[in-house]
């Protein structure tokens, strides 16, 4: 399916006036960025790179994509000719999906002409400043968990492409599931769930819809109990499962407390094995909250897909150099106040001390750096002449985000987990 009508207007317009003054060749380096870390936190998370290039290789005009714009008479004949023939020619190079970004970090850079380069700039925006901002507060609930699993569970709170989307994001970052089917089979991320409160609900009894479940998924199922009331389903499932129960949900109340309370119960009946999973509108800090209770996995929501209230990464697309009418190299860049760029092609590094923590980001511009030891440079190739490496695409791509994802996280001094409001957890550096 084309995705060359996931744009907006001005780009094919932008595109018949550069073909009209005969700009519309000239090369050009676009970079993504973003001004700002979202709410003041100390690190954001890249992710969205792989869906990103595979939406590329799909950005072509069809008959059906021609005739609508023909029909609505967005462009002229001589641009539609154009693009039908439009193929991203370019090149994409880019921090490596699952790394970690801070304020100005380059995260993609896309060089072609501008008519190829201008063409990707909504596409791109879309698919980055979602995944990565969901991607962004999923780490920080992984941090706060603090080992115990997570699981993504928020597609009825988005929309259902998003939905999709999300779940990988959150799985790249150590996320252990998701409730998604599609994210599923799309993304080879494991897959859970086993009941919601209408199927205790459609019974006539909470015991015959425990009995129900445990027959057709087994005793080692999870058991929802906090239909009525959580003590006498506590001491139903496990009457009815067995001391080998594998669950009990709660999804409502005072969970320190709740919590508690099922544990001692759990093992006062003997099922010490029995384990806790809570799914009730958390987020970062109701999970940090619940550290010290015996809490065995988590179930997000409503946060996880909406990027902890912060459901865009504030990510930018620009033009940042360009060939002039003589073939020579130009760079440009904003000037105006409070969204003023850098311009030049940049080159990101990242050192680390001697223990292999990060302590400082630094981009060079224009001329790429010959790099030390103690050195990372950021930027690989992720599309070649309009190839996508097939490495960073697909389930295997994401679980590959998923291994760089633990590499990247680990470089970051203990300061940067903290929740609350802050600076970033690197300074970054032009030089």
């Amino acid at each position: 399916m084309s995705t060359a009508l996931l744009t907006d207007r001005y780009e094919l317009t932008m595109l018949e006036a550069a073909i009209g003054s005969g700009t519309h060749d000239r090369q050009c380096v676009f970079e993504v960025f973003s001004r700002r870390l979202a709410n003041s936190r100390r690190y954001g998370v890249v992710a969205g790179t792989g869906r990103l290039l595979s939406l590329i290789e799909d950005f072509r005009f069809g008959d059906a994509e021609l005739s609508w714009l023909r029909a609505e008479n967005v462009v002229s004949a001589e641009t539609l000719d154009w693009l039908a023939d439009f193929r991203f020619h370019g090149s994409v190079t880019g921090y490596r999906e699952g790394d970690l970004y801070f304020a100005g970090s380059p995260i993609l850079v896309v060089e072609g002409t501008f008519a190829e380069a201008v063409m990707l700039e909504t596409l791109t925006l879309s698919v980055l400043n979602y995944d990565s901002a969901v991607a962004s507060a999923a780490a920080r609930m992984v941090s706060a968990a603090s080992g115990r699993p997570l699981a993504e569970m928020g597609s009825r709170r988005v929309g259902e492409r998003s939905a999709v989307a999300a779940a990988r994001a959150a799985f790249i970052v150590g996320f252990g599931a998701t409730s998604n089917l599609e994210a599923g089979r799309s993304w080879g991320i494991p897959t859970m769930g086993t009941a919601a409160h209408s199927f205790t609900l459609l019974h006539d009894s909470e015991e015959a819809a425990f009995q129900a479940q445990v027959d057709a998924l087994g005793p080692s199922t999870t058991l929802l109990v906090d239909t009525y009331d959580i003590p006498k389903a506590v001491e139903l499932a496990v009457t009815i499962a067995g001391p080998q129960l594998g669950a009990v949900r709660i999804d409502s109340g005072d969970l320190p407390a709740q919590v508690a309370a099922v544990r001692a119960q759990l093992d006062s009946l003997g099922a010490t094995n029995t384990r806790i999973t809570v799914t009730n509108d958390l987020d970062e800090y109701t999970i940090a909250a619940l550290r010290a209770a015996p809490v065995d996995s988590f179930g997000v929501g409503t946060s996880v897909v909406t990027g902890s209230g912060e459901p865009a990464s504030g990510m930018v697309y620009k033009l940042v150099a360009h060939t002039d009418a003589a073939g020579g190299w130009v760079s440009v860049a904003k000037k105006s106040e409070a969204k003023a760029t850098v311009g030049g092609r940049k080159f990101p590094v990242r050192t680390l001390d001697g223990s292999g923590v990060a302590v400082a980001e630094t981009i060079y511009v224009d001329e790429p750096p010959a790099v030390a030891s103690g050195e990372r440079p950021l930027l690989v190739p992720l599309l070649t002449a309009g190839v996508p490496d097939a490495r960073y695409t697909g389930p295997d791509g994401t679980r590959l985000a998923r291994e760089h994802h633990k590499l990247a996280i680990a470089e970051l001094p203990e300061g940067a987990f903290r929740l609350s409001r802050g600076e970033p957890a690197l300074p970054t550096l032009y030089a």
